[in-house]
């Protein structure tokens, strides 16, 4: 059994790693940190882990942490990640870093958007994880930057056509649903129960700061510098993401035609579901899952293709993928511990 370990373990992305790992059959969790609940068991907690996680969540010490696992998930906030990082690695650890800490490859990009970065040196080896793009990598990788959950979501939709040319990369547009895990369990006024329910609203709009992490990857498989216009909604459910996505084709196509350059792009890929002619994605469908299922739709009236992407948040959007990852880096199966079957209803 491989030793794994999760350094900031009491948020929701710490509770969807401790429900994933305590089944995957090749690794132990030997330890998940959390300042505010330094010593209370996991299970007091986060009741439903009662019987199935026995650990007490421990201090974030990263000099005694370091020796108790050959692998850390990192889901600490942004820059905080990056202060406990170096020493996993200098100690001979691999890290899976759920923060945008290590997802940029320009260091005055993750500035902009986010603060000083007080890591850069290790910016040009950690590889972007997202494995339909860059398994191989990954699987060499010591620090892998687990991907955001709207970059997921749009990033996998649009991958097949800027990889072989058939959209115009300007005039994109992501038009993107989120459920209210999304903005982790921090107490927050823009969160509570009064204030979501019966609503939907856009937020940081022309702001976001998934943005410059959707045209980083998203130019890489242009081979041009692109941009996108994204717009994040809250919808009051727990958990999801709906990206309805809008692009121009290059040139004249059928619908089937396009439908073959995601099936070519996504051949065997084990977490990709490309819907029938018949269905659109829902968030219901993926629920507790690391699919995304995804559907194209050619608006012949106004020649616009309309590509609809589905993925949990939390799994597929965070943790499931770090698992993922992990699988990779560990040289397990791809898909060991997540076979999940999505929670329906």
């Amino acid at each position: 059994m491989v030793k794994v370990a999760i350094i900031g373990g009491s948020g929701y992305t710490g509770l969807e790693l401790l429900r994933l790992l305590a089944r995957h059959p090749g690794v132990t969790v030997t330890a998940a940190t959390s300042r505010e609940y330094d010593g209370k068991p996991v299970s007091a907690v986060f009741p439903a882990l009662a019987g199935i996680c026995p650990l007490n969540f421990s201090w974030p010490d990263p000099a005694r942490l370091a020796g108790m696992a050959e692998l850390f998930f990192v889901a600490l906030p942004h820059q905080t990640a990056m202060a406990v990082i170096p020493a996993l690695l200098e100690a001979g650890a691999r890290v899976v870093d759920l923060s945008a800490d290590f997802r940029f490859r320009d260091r005055a990009v993750y500035e902009d958007w986010y603060q000083e970065h007080t890591a850069p040196h290790l910016l040009a080896e950690a590889v972007y994880g997202l494995p339909e793009l860059y398994r191989e990598a990954i699987a060499a990788a010591r620090l892998v930057g687990n991907p955001g959950c709207y970059p997921t979501s749009v990033i996998l939709g649009l991958a097949p056509l800027l990889r072989e040319g058939l959209i115009e990369p300007h005039g994109i547009i992501a038009d993107c649903k989120s459920g209210v895990s999304g903005a982790g369990r921090g107490v927050s006024l823009s969160t509570l129960y009064c204030e979501v329910n019966d609503g939907f609203r856009a937020y940081k709009v022309a702001g976001h700061r998934h943005t410059p992490e959707m045209e980083q990857e998203l130019s890489r498989l242009a081979e041009e510098p692109l941009q996108i216009t994204f717009t994040p909604h809250l919808v009051p459910m727990n958990r999801g993401i709906l990206a309805t996505i809008y692009a121009t084709p290059k040139k004249p196509a059928a619908e089937g035609e396009i439908l073959a350059a995601y099936q070519r792009f996504y051949h065997q890929e084990p977490f990709i579901r490309l819907c029938p002619p018949d269905t659109l994605p829902n968030t219901a469908a993926v629920r507790g899952s690391n699919f995304c299922d995804l559907a194209i739709r050619l608006d012949k009236r106004t020649l616009r293709l309309i590509i609809v992407s589905a993925i949990d948040n939390l799994t597929r959007g965070a943790s499931g993928q770090a698992v993922h990852n992990m699988n990779l880096m560990l040289g397990f199966p791809e898909t060991q511990g997540l076979e999940i079957v999505p929670w329906t209803p």
